[in-house]
C-alpha cells in the first residue's frame, strides 16, 4: 500500500510560499493553473512529506497549523531565523508563521 496525505494550505502567492517553505527543505514538485489569469495550485515535498499550496479561495482557510517532525531541529530553526528552540514537556520545538498566516510547529523526531 502506498497511501499518503497531502494537507492543503491557502496562500495568496504560491510562488512566494514555495520560496518560504524551501528554507525547511521543501521543493516544488509540480504546479497547475487552468488558465494564466486563474489561481495557482502547487505541490511541495520534503522527502515523503507533501504539502499542497493553493491560491483558490475555497480550498482552505489561512491560519492552519501543521506539525513537522525533523531529524535536525537546530538546523531547521537556524534556517527559519529562530534563535531559541523551546523545551516543552514532550520535547523541543519552535513555531513559525508563513507569509499567509499558516503556522508550522517544528519538533525533533523522538528516538
Amino acid at each position: 500500500m502506498n497511501e499518503r496525505l497531502a494537507p492543503v494550505l491557502r496562500t495568496a502567492d504560491a510562488n512566494a510560499a514555495v520560496a518560504w517553505y524551501a528554507r525547511l527543505g521543501f521543493q516544488k514538485q509540480w504546479e497547475h493553473r487552468f488558465a494564466p489569469e486563474l489561481p495557482l495550485y502547487v505541490s511541495i515535498a520534503r522527502g515523503a512529506l507533501e504539502i499542497h499550496l493553493s491560491e483558490h479561495t475555497g480550498d482552505a482557510r489561512p491560519g492552519t497549523l501543521l506539525y513537522l517532525y525533523v531529524d535536525d531541529l537546530d538546523a531547521a530553526a537556524a534556517a527559519c531565523g529562530v534563535g531559541e528552540v523551546e523545551q516543552m514537556d514532550w520535547g523541543r520545538e519552535f513555531e513559525v508563521t508563513d507569509p499567509d498566516g499558516n503556522r508550522l510547529r517544528v519538533g525533533a523526531v523522538q528516538r
